[in-house]
């Protein structure tokens, strides 16, 4: 077990050898209501139901996410007790971002799920309003950003993130509204990294075993040092999880994950 969820020494040999943003926002109470029982617009949102991406990553022939039924209905199970023990907390994050930014709280984003089918899936706001401006002058301005974006798509001084969208990425609170993802079959509780559409080709061949599994609320990845990883690693711990998965190694990860949240240190 402890050289299956090990980080990145263990994953090493295995990343060398592979091939391989927060959109504007969404009013407090309701959004996270009508993003679980609806498919209303939301802010940053693509349209919904849009098609699966075009077969040619050898997914065509899955029939069922990873894990089957047992998987989803521990899914549903934990996303339902985590939904009503942590609701009080969700709303008063939605009251906080609401007092200091005014804007909406709840934005959408489109990610590839099982089989390449595309997905809105749900954070709270934690950027300013015009993020992708922002984003556009600081990359252009910034030669250092501009290669860690493409790199990692991601920027550890990010200057698009509010005041309390740090606190909120630090805790991984602003990932909460995914349990409404998880209801709903989009997401598992614990699966792959969520990717966007253009992060697939940097999967190479592992592209397919990215696409057996519904993408996880946490993974793997999160519990082997979170942001620290390299691109590399974290398509080799996705592969890795894929290949290797049980029930066992699951709960495995569900527990570590609360302790990992704690690391501050290792998140965006």
């Amino acid at each position: 077990m402890k050289n299956q969820l090990s980080t990145r020494s263990a994953f090493s040999s295995e990343a060398q050898a592979l091939a391989i943003t927060e959109a504007p926002r969404a009013s407090v109470g309701s959004e996270l209501c009508v993003a679980a029982l609806s498919s209303t617009h939301v802010a940053g949102s693509e349209a919904p139901n849009q098609p699966a991406l075009s077969a040619g990553h050898g997914h065509a022939g899955i029939a069922t996410p990873l894990g089957g039924s047992p998987k989803r209905a521990i899914d549903v199970a934990i996303a339902l007790v985590a939904i009503i023990l942590l609701f009080p907390v969700m709303l008063m994050i939605m009251g906080l971002i609401k007092l200091t930014g005014g804007g909406s709280v709840i934005f959408s984003h489109a990610r590839i799920g099982f089989r390449g089918r595309r997905f809105r899936c749900y954070k709270f706001c934690t950027m300013v309003a015009d993020a992708e401006e922002m984003l556009a002058r600081h990359l252009a301005g910034d030669q250092r950003a501009a290669q860690e974006w493409r790199e990692t798509r991601k920027l550890r001084d990010d200057p698009r993130v509010t005041f309390i969208g740090r606190l909120l990425r630090k805790s991984s609170l602003d990932e909460l509204p995914q349990l409404i993802n998880v209801l709903r079959g989009e997401m598992s509780c614990v699966g792959p990294r969520p990717i966007v559409a253009e992060e697939l080709q940097r999967y190479g061949p592992h592209a397919t075993e990215y696409l057996q599994a519904r993408p996880g609320l946490t993974g793997i990845w999160q519990v082997s040092g979170r942001n620290c990883l390299d691109y590399t690693d974290r398509v080799a711990l996705d592969s890795h999880y894929v290949r290797n998965w049980s029930l066992w190694n699951d709960l495995v990860i569900l527990g570590k994950t609360v302790f990992a949240v704690m690391k501050f240190d290792e998140a965006a």
